[in-house]
């Protein structure tokens, strides 16, 4: 039995220091569970671990520490999950709900392009290999799955999975496990019961609810705040060159993030626990916006 009815969490990848997006994330996630009386996890998704460093977990969680972050437990690390991701992987090869894969990335080139920008697998090795050619990936077999559900935030949504993304990878051709399987065992182990995060994986959350059904794990409540975008439109994050949060400076950054979050903390909150105080007291999810990307001017800020 989980100690509370609630349990959250916040999953960052450590490809680069923390920027006032990923913050944005964080707050929301910790101030729904610490308002409901419920736990709020950390994990540091660092599965991919040719794009993640130790210099910036370490970095990761010394900015959260001086914001004021105060997780449950120990930090999860994906790096250190492998054997869970194999059994996963295991339980669906012997359930036949995947299969191996010998197409290259030319060789998908011309695929048509799902919603997110990603390929949609036309299907090349779904009945079996090509004569001649090796497994380098493992790919989930979505078939006419058709998956709704209703964000917190976003509304209803609905995705044919066949058309919005295809089957997708669980293990890649470098040997490295995917991230929807990962993030899949991860919140299942963990009994994570809701999950907030940035509007950015909205898109991901089909892939995952599906994943979920074939290892008969249980569907967490899902709400997707907006994401931050600078002027061009573009996600704030390491490709876009986001400035990294101050950690000298956590209370300019908490109030804006509270701010893009639609709250409205007073003027004159000077130190970190004012406002978490003030938080704790007000936050209200209802005000979020419901726009999934939303311009900020606070890159930097901290």
């Amino acid at each position: 039995m989980l100690k509370n009815a609630y349990r959250g969490r916040f999953a960052p990848s450590p490809t680069g220091p923390l920027h006032f997006g990923s913050l944005v994330a964080a707050t929301g996630s910790y101030l729904e569970a610490r308002t409901r009386g419920g736990e709020w996890l950390l994990r540091i998704e660092d599965v991919d671990a040719p794009r993640c460093s130790a210099a910036a977990a370490d970095d990761i969680l010394r900015v959260l520490e001086a914001c004021g972050f105060e997780w449950d437990g120990q930090p999860v690390w994906q790096s250190r999950r492998s054997e869970a991701y194999a059994a996963a992987l295991h339980r669906l090869k012997a359930a036949g709900q995947i299969f191996p894969c010998a197409c290259t990335r030319r060789e998908l080139a011309d695929s048509a392009i799902a919603p997110d920008g990603a390929a949609i697998y036309p299907g090349t090795c779904r009945t079996g290999l090509p004569p001649g050619r090796e497994a380098r990936a493992w790919r989930m077999r979505v078939g006419q799955a058709q998956i709704a559900f209703d964000d917190a935030i976003q509304g209803p949504i609905r995705s044919v999975l066949a058309d919005d993304a295809g089957d997708f990878v669980l293990r890649r051709a470098d040997g490295l496990y995917a991230y929807q399987l990962a993030v899949v065992v991860d919140d299942a182990e963990g009994g994570i019961t809701h999950v907030v995060r940035g509007a950015d994986l909205l898109l991901s959350t089909a892939r995952q609810i599906h994943l979920q059904g074939c290892l008969g794990v249980a569907t967490p409540a899902y709400a997707h705040l907006p994401v931050a975008v600078n002027a061009a439109g573009e996600k704030l994050s390491k490709q876009t060159l986001a400035m990294p949060l101050d950690a000298a400076r956590p209370v300019p950054a908490l109030i804006a993030a509270l701010h893009f979050l639609g709250q409205s903390p007073p003027t004159g909150l000077a130190r970190v626990s004012d406002v978490w105080d003030w938080a704790d007291e007000h936050w209200k999810l209802d005000r979020v916006p419901r726009d999934p990307a939303v311009w900020s001017d606070m890159d930097g800020m901290a």
